[in-house]
């Protein structure tokens, strides 16, 4: 690097915004995710020692996946390279594998590849990485928002370790807030600036765990605003509020946090919890969910988890589908959420949707036989003359309309598909159906 190349990237480095700026360098400035850079941990280790393969770090947007890869970078005597998968083609790695197979030659010095938003690059450039992380051209690391087991090949994986990175806590967001705002090195302290704890907690409640969110709040608030008599600029619980007015919202309607909300919201209608329901729903309503996809999941429940403990269950919930096409929103948020309740705090029974599981079962992996004669078509051509339909009793005939007769093949004789519970509706089925049985 050159004195011009020097100074860009000093002057680079100062003009950043504060999130960038306020990046770690070391290990130990990290905030938050213990879990993995604990001292004790693998990760902490490997990095501290300059013995790092190829990892994949998954997480959240501003939960520090680019700053542990920047750590990483000035901790390692590796060469470090980094491409963004967004932008970046395969001339790109082409360049930097040539690179590194000069580096090696001449140096005997690895190089580290970080490709941020990796799960952005298609099978084909995935696969070219491949054979320069095995013969160890290249270390990679990878970062991504995405489920790394969805969007990454798995020949790539089966040659990474995965770490998970978590949403940070309120308490980490708070230091980060306050050194950020007091830092005269690389934080805003030289604007004479204070924050609130009130206005503190606030802006890591609403931060959401997203670390990049609340920095940029602080920077926006001590740059526009003015010096109180004393010379100070105070952040008070109204510069805060003023400075991120909605609440940071984890939601890609594409990836994770789609299919895990959906997930919980399903669950919590099962287990019968309608706060928990309203709740879910709430938050892929705010996040512009479908709300055809929403009443799809409903009615799935309805069938699925309640079953024949409340039929009426599918009704409601099968109404609600048809009354969101018609209505949309914001009205249709209502009717979500009456369906919703409605199945939640339905009785439950899955007695119905584990009958025609066993009974898939059966046709797909045992001899199913032919249908009785009897209950065979009797009304085609030619029909009467090969027996079909002979000594089939006509149940309408009989008392209570019931008569006992064979109804399955023979080899599946005494199967039991369906087995009723006592719960609601169900039980009343079961009640009806010992009683026949032992007539």
């Amino acid at each position: 690097m050159d004195l011009l190349d020097y100074m860009r990237e000093q002057n680079k480095e100062k003009e950043a915004p504060l999130a960038g700026r306020m990046r770690p360098k070391t290990l130990d400035e990290v905030v938050g995710q213990q879990h993995i850079i604990g001292k004790d941990k693998l990760l902490y280790r490997a990095i501290a020692a300059d013995k790092l393969g190829s990892v994949i770090f998954y997480g959240p947007p501003g939960t520090g996946k680019t700053t542990l890869a920047k750590v990483i970078a000035n901790t390692t005597s590796s060469e470090f390279a980094q491409i963004n998968a967004t932008t970046a083609g395969k001339k790109d790695m082409e360049d930097v594998v040539r690179a590194a197979k000069d580096r090696i030659l001449t140096l005997q010095k690895k190089t580290i590849l970080f490709i941020d938003e990796i799960h952005r690059f298609n099978k084909g450039q995935q696969d070219y990485l491949l054979p320069f992380v095995e013969d160890g051209t290249i270390t990679l690391i990878g970062a991504t928002t995405e489920n790394p087991y969805f969007e990454v090949n798995n020949a790539l994986l089966s040659r990474s370790h995965v770490f998970e990175l978590k949403s940070l806590e309120r308490d980490d967001i708070m230091k980060l807030i306050t050194k950020a705002v007091y830092d005269k090195e690389r934080g805003m302290g030289a604007y004479n600036a204070e924050i609130s704890d009130e206005a503190c907690g606030f802006l890591a409640d609403m931060a959401e765990g997203d670390a990049r969110t609340a920095l940029n709040a602080v920077e926006l608030g001590v740059l526009t605003t003015e010096p109180s008599d004393d010379g100070k600029i105070h952040i008070d619980l109204s510069v805060a509020e003023e400075c991120i007015q909605r609440r940071a919202f984890k939601y890609d309607k594409q990836g994770d946090n789609h299919y895990d909300t959906i997930s919980a919201f399903i669950k919590s209608m099962r287990g019968s919890d309608p706060d928990a329901a309203l709740y879910y729903l709430a938050k892929m309503i705010n996040a512009g969910e479908s709300v055809t996809f929403i009443a799809r999941r409903i009615m799935i429940c309805a069938s699925e988890d309640v079953g024949m403990a409340d039929p009426n269950a599918i009704n409601v919930a099968v109404s609600c589908s048809l009354a969101v096409e018609r209505i949309g929103l914001p009205e249709a948020r209502i009717i979500l959420a009456e369906a919703a309740v409605y199945v939640a705090t339905a009785p439950k029974s899955n007695a119905s949707y584990m009958g025609i599981e066993s009974a898939l079962n059966a046709v797909k992996n045992s001899h199913t036989g032919d249908v009785p004669n009897h209950l065979k078509d009797a009304h085609y051509k030619g029909a009467s003359k090969l027996g079909h339909g002979d000594g089939y009793l006509y149940a309408h005939n009989y008392p209570d309309h019931y008569v006992r007769q064979q109804y399955l093949p023979d080899e599946l004789l005494g199967t039991t598909f369906y087995e009723p519970t006592d719960i609601g509706y169900e039980g009343k089925v079961k009640e009806r159906l010992e009683l026949l049985k032992n007539r």
